[in-house]
């Protein structure tokens, strides 16, 4: 198969598909890789460097489309790529398609497989593409919190940590999940006071033996979030429903009980954001303010720390994208119902549940399409 390892093209997006030692992997099992120009540049990865790992370097993304039978992103396709898509092409990348309409019929029109990594699931609900990214975003915004607490950042002036004789800061969790978990472990690591909400009773158990002492476990609602939020310096947004979009569990009326300055950072805004005034930013203009209250709201996270992020992708995404490439997508799809669980467009039909009910669309089944 040929694989085209496309240049990020989203604002502040320095992260690439795949790492010279993954396109190394893919031509020992026989495929042609090609990278375009740059693509590796902002994850500290040279053109030589992929070319001695057996890619072709291609000039632009048109040769990349017009040449691939998959081809691979970070992020979603963008306006500019969207007539560059084949029918019968694979396109797999992370899509998040329950928050983007025009994307999503774009994509139906397109007539390409789309297959999603944060769809991919395994049979204990894990989420195996999405876990290295959320790990990433959830120790990150802890530290995005703290950064913009500081009063040059638009914050009330706390150190999450505090100091001998001085409260430390508290931070609110909404979500034990994988964002959350790792969230709630640096707030933790910084010294402040962490509140970490979730709905599983059982999640809730396995964490309390877990986290540290500081790290406090509530059972998730809407009356705890308003006890919580008028002590609140940082709350984190870290809820997900796989392939569907965020539920809205700040609304601007909550912002009313907050004190002027505290920071809400939503990590789920991929996905539609998990507070009413969310709307998505970018590493360039991070925040903005709404009744006083700091949003920090950028859509990709990870981008900022692209190194870091682009092994721990490539590391997550490769045996995936080695047995689509080996089977092909139908067989491949047939024989793992994890990939099957990552079709989200096929041949312009929805095949992902979540997805058709967030935009009422027909949904059809994946087993349908093989």
């Amino acid at each position: 198969m040929i694989v085209g390892i496309l240049k990020e093209i989203k604002a502040e997006e320095n992260r690439v598909a795949m790492t010279p030692a993954g396109v190394e992997v893919m031509c020992e099992n026989g495929h042609t890789v090609l990278v375009e120009k740059s693509a590796g540049v902002g994850s500290g990865f040279t053109d030589q460097d992929y070319a001695a790992a057996g890619a072709e370097i291609v000039d632009t993304a048109g040769e990349i489309y017009r040449r691939s039978e998959m081809v691979m992103h970070v992020k979603e396709p963008l306006p500019p790529e969207y007539d560059l898509i084949r029918p019968g092409q694979i396109v797999f990348t992370y899509l998040h398609l329950a928050a983007a309409e025009e994307l999503t019929r774009r994509l139906m029109d397109s007539r390409a497989v789309c297959i999603a990594y944060e769809t991919i699931q395994k049979a204990d609900g894990s989420l195996p593409l999405l876990t290295p990214m959320s790990e990433v975003a959830g120790r990150m915004a802890a530290q995005q919190g703290a950064k913009y607490l500081e009063m040059a950042q638009g914050g009330h002036g706390i150190l999450l940590g505090g100091v001998p004789g001085v409260d430390p800061g508290t931070v609110v969790v909404i979500g034990g999940g994988v964002v959350g978990t790792n969230a709630a472990k640096m707030a933790c690591g910084l010294g402040a006071k962490v509140y970490l909400l979730d709905k599983s009773l059982s999640r809730l158990r396995y964490l309390s033996d877990v986290m540290p002492a500081n790290c406090f476990l509530l059972m998730s609602s809407p009356s705890t979030l308003r006890r919580l939020l008028p002590g609140a310096d940082v709350v984190i947004g870290a809820v997900l429903i796989p392939g569907a979009k965020a539920p809205k569990l700040i609304t601007r009326q909550m912002l009313k009980s907050m004190r002027p300055g505290t920071v809400l950072v939503d990590v789920a805004i991929d996905q539609g954001g998990c507070f009413e005034t969310s709307r998505p930013t970018t590493h360039a203009d991070p925040t903005y303010v709404v009744d006083g209250i700091v949003h920090y709201c950028v859509a990709n996270m990870p981008g900022a720390v692209a190194k870091t992020s682009t092994l721990a992708l490539t590391n997550a995404t490769l045996p995936y994208a080695v047995e689509l490439a080996n089977k092909g997508w139908k067989a491949a799809c047939r024989e793992n119902k994890e990939i099957r669980l990552g079709l989200n467009v096929v041949d312009g039909k929805i095949t992902y549940k979540a997805v058709a009910e967030a935009f009422g669309l027909d949904y059809v089944p994946a087993e349908s399409v093989l």
